[in-house]
């Protein structure tokens, strides 16, 4: 376009740039009519700065530009994959790729294009022909003996956005170095390669497999469902789970999967189970968020169902509800339901297996309950903590396995569960079989859910978590306030604070919380450790301290890599008996109170409060 003018000549550069190799696609037309209409100031933010390709490949809002998710930036992200894999591996066209995606808008055409690279460079792809789980493109690396898989899935985000998930041959997401080999990779080949776009190419390829019919038998199989069947038998009246979709791409495979286990007492919410990618009956498509469980109650009321759950919409999450004695609902928080799966699994794991339980582990992340770690305290496995995200989880487990340790269990507070190694990533289908076949065994000991996490909570210590987050729009302010809390007492501040820099006590209206250890993994401090330097690897891209307090309560605040939040996670642990719980509970309601009025300081900083 000759009229392109906007006074910014590397500005204009890149819009012609963009314009020349997205000729031909929808997002092309949608540049050239903001640049008539001389938008510039908009054109600025899209263009100059890329979308990133990190840990967790690519994640953004749909439009068009280098900085959202469009058919460019999927056909420079996949030449840019498939160069890399091209380079690294001889049998490529033997192992192959796998390729799935969810029922957002341009799910499958995403996935159609990254498909077109591969097959350019004469790399096998096995493609779903249709809508699956996240988790099945893991599980099908790992089966299939793959180099890689991509899940095209922006999970529990907007609407509008959209995402690109790499997994590696161990079926693992991508760790460092691969992922900044691979952003390299996609920066040497920007320019579309002919053919590109031409997705008709996908379905007549002799390289093009479609590996639903038999992922989903051996999936079913391993998932070990025998082992639940009949398991409603003897319960009168018989247990009833009502489940939902939330829109997504879950039910068919839920359905399939109860009806494996011989579960026939379950009940679909009908306004989600269908999927639909503007989510048309929930503000936020996460079962963790206020309003998403409201059409599930219900249901389940309508239907008088004692349990709820319900996965996200790529399938890779759970939450779970049940009706209490009372007759109010209770929805489990992703460490209680931790806690439940953590305990289950344990006590019916293979008993010549648990003689040695120290070879044996499960794992939970830093911002998690550490009621594993109290489970394994007691019980002789091996507990491990490892950074935020099931990126570290898994590969974590994937080292541990490959020392002839037995896996049993990932979880993290954001409702997700990793339940053996068959799928190595979160997994809402197999942890809600789980949650299903406990609660059936519960129920005709006359107990339920609630009088399991009691039990466990009684032998192994009580555990309480309050977790949150705020909307934080303006990044920098948020830098601000971790800049405040390294330089707590003012001062020169310094690349690495000392402890005597940071908060070293938490004051509420009526206390004084001392602060025992700090430890920082932004900058890689930890007071705790003899050359005070953190355990877990440090990142300067992730802000994120935490407090251990001398009455045994735990604070971290940090910054979402992927969503515009400030989160903060707290945990209190005591061996108490079960009147004092109340107790523990209201104080850890006060240093929350706290630690967001003396520290976190919305009102200072502009965060805004979460929805409700």
């Amino acid at each position: 376009m000759s009229m392109i003018n906007s006074g910014n000549k590397e500005l204009d550069e890149k819009i012609r740039e963009y314009l020349d190799y997205a000729r031909g696609l929808a997002t092309a037309k949608r540049v050239e009519d903001m640049v008539l209409q001389g938008r510039y100031a908009e054109l600025e933010k899209i263009m100059m700065k890329r979308l990133a390709f990190g840990t967790a490949g690519l994640r953004g809002k749909m439009g068009p530009g280098y900085n959202a998710m469009n058919d460019l930036v999927i056909i420079q992200t996949s030449q840019g994959l498939a160069s890399y894999i091209d380079s690294q591996d001889s049998d490529k066209s033997f192992k192959g790729v796998v390729i799935g995606y969810d029922s957002r808008h341009n799910s499958r055409r995403f996935a159609e294009l990254a498909a077109v690279a591969f097959i350019l460079k004469r790399i096998k792809v096995y493609l779903y022909d249709s809508i699956v789980p996240t988790p099945f493109v893991p599980y099908a690396v790992k089966k299939l003996g793959c180099l890689a898989g991509v899940m095209v899935t922006a999970s529990h985000n907007p609407k509008d956005d959209n995402g690109y998930k790499v997994y590696w041959k161990n079926s693992a997401q991508i760790l460092s170095p691969i992922d900044k080999n691979i952003e390299a990779s996609i920066l040497k080949n920007l320019k579309p390669w002919s053919l590109s776009s031409r997705t008709s190419l996908v379905w007549t390829s002799p390289l093009c497999f479609d590996p639903l019919p038999e992922i989903q038998c051996m999936y079913y199989r391993d998932m070990n469902v025998e082992s639940f069947k009949g398991s409603n038998d003897g319960l009168d009246p018989p247990l009833k789970i009502t489940f939902t979709a939330l829109h997504g791409v879950s039910h068919t495979y839920m359905k399939k999967a109860f009806q494996k286990v011989h579960f026939d007492d379950y009940v679909a919410v009908e306004e989600q189970m269908v999927p639909d990618p503007d989510f048309p009956t929930v503000y936020f498509p996460n079962p963790e968020e206020g309003n998403c469980m409201d059409l599930s109650i219900q249901t389940a009321d309508r239907y008088h169902s004692q349990l709820i759950v319900a996965n996200d919409p790529d399938a890779d999450r759970l939450a779970v509800a049940e009706k209490k004695v009372d007759g109010e609902w209770h929805t489990f928080s992703g460490n209680q339901v931790g806690a439940l799966l953590g305990s289950w699994l344990w006590k019916n794991y293979p008993s010549d297996l648990k003689k040695n339980p120290e070879s044996c582990f499960m794992i939970s992340s830093a911002v998690s309950s550490k009621i594993l770690r109290s489970i394994s305290e007691k019980e002789g496995f091996l507990f491990v903590e490892t950074l935020t995200g099931f990126k570290w989880m898994a590969n974590r487990a994937d080292e541990m396995m490959k020392q002839n340790k037995h896996f049993v269990l990932a979880f993290e507070e954001a409702i997700g569960y990793m339940c053996g190694s068959h799928v190595m990533d979160k997994d809402g289908i197999q942890a809600a079989m789980h949650l299903s076949k406990m609660a059936t065994v519960a129920y005709k000991e006359q107990k339920t859910l609630h009088h399991l996490l009691r039990d466990i909570y009684l032998e192994y210590g009580y555990h309480t978590s309050k977790n949150s987050y705020f909307l934080c729009y303006q990044e920098e302010n948020m830098f601000k306030m971790f800049a405040n809390l390294r330089n707590f007492k003012g001062g020169k501040a310094k690349d690495v604070p000392e402890k005597s820099d940071y908060p070293s006590s938490l004051k509420s209206k009526t206390m004084t919380y001392e602060v025992k250890d700090v430890r920082d993994l932004t900058t890689g401090y930890d007071s705790s450790q003899p050359n005070q330097k953190s355990l877990l690897p440090a990142s300067k891209s992730v802000q994120m301290i935490t407090f251990y307090f001398t009455n045994g309560c735990e604070m971290t605040i940090r910054g979402s890599g992927t969503e515009p939040k400030l989160k903060y996670y707290t945990e209190m642990i005591e061996n108490a008996s079960e009147s004092d719980w109340k107790k523990v509970d209201a104080t850890l309601d006060d240093m929350v109170e706290a630690m967001t009025s003396n520290w976190i300081k919305p009102e200072k900083y502009g965060f805004l409060p979460r929805p409700k």
